[in-house]
């Protein structure tokens, strides 16, 4: 498939008729390029990208889906929104949709080069809990890892909820990367207990897992660097869960001013 033929896919919400990674010699540095050969379409068409979705930081899923490491893809204008209360969502147009509870941050700058996890913390404005809904193109979530990048890093929307200032959770890059580790997720859908995830299963950290897409990000060619104002959506402390209308789905995070709800309607 070519670039038009992937947006068309997402557009309609369909899932593709034949994986990408079928074609001969195709890997997963063929897919960022399509992948950014889909991010010129839709910026031709009036997108606005605002940050980046890192995807398979949780170790713990990777055996689940044959996806052996980080993967990242775009967020846009359209598929961004901030709430402080519970949101109401609708599921149409998204293929095979599936949630997942995480941690998003905020740049106030772009990190420095070669940026250490000091640097990033000193880049940082602001974090919140967040749904990531995510999506396959491929039929029953089976893929390859190429297949994940130029499905869009699977990215379907993002939900943010209430923003704290770093700063005032934590004075340092080691105190956010302690206070991450032990954290931990608690999901629920219609208040019927889910799973309990750990925030040392992300990489071992959000903030690591920043550090690591940070690295990938600018090993490859033709990326935009991390811009002021980006946000950043750091990986899922659970699983990946289908979901449905009609449900309702919440995390509460052992952090500060960290929950967050959902309902999914049609």
């Amino acid at each position: 498939m070519n670039s038009k033929q992937l947006l068309a896919y997402y557009d309609s919400g369909e899932c593709w008729s034949q994986a990408v990674s079928a074609t001969q010699g195709y890997d997963i540095h063929s897919a960022y390029q399509d992948a950014l050969a889909v991010r010129e379409l839709r910026l031709a068409r009036g997108e606005t990208p605002r940050g980046y979705k890192i995807g398979f930081t949780n170790r713990t899923i990777w055996p689940r889906y044959n996806v052996f490491g980080p993967i990242w893809g775009t967020v846009w204008n359209t598929t961004l929104t901030f709430c402080s209360e519970a949101h109401v969502f609708s599921l149409s147009g998204i293929c095979q949709p599936r949630i997942e509870p995480e941690i998003v941050f905020g740049f106030k700058e772009t990190p420095k080069p070669d940026a250490t996890l000091d640097d990033i913390y000193q880049s940082l404005d602001w974090m919140a809990p967040g749904f990531e809904i995510v999506q396959s193109h491929m039929p029953n979530w089976k893929f390859e890892a190429a297949d994940t990048v130029a499905d869009g890093g699977l990215h379907a929307h993002l939900i943010v909820g209430e923003k704290t200032s770093v700063a005032s959770v934590a004075k340092s890059a080691q105190e956010l990367h302690a206070l991450l580790a032990k954290a931990t997720a608690t999901l629920y859908r219609d208040e019927n207990l889910v799973e309990v995830g750990a925030g040392a299963h992300v990489l071992d950290s959000p903030l690591h897992a920043l550090e690591h897409f940070l690295k990938e990000l600018r090993c490859c060619p033709g990326s935009t660097d991390i811009q002021a104002g980006d946000v950043v959506t750091t990986g899922t402390w659970t699983d990946a869960y289908p979901v449905d209308a009609g449900a309702s789905w919440r995390s509460s995070f052992s952090l500060p001013a960290a929950s967050l709800t959902v309902h999914f309607e049609d």
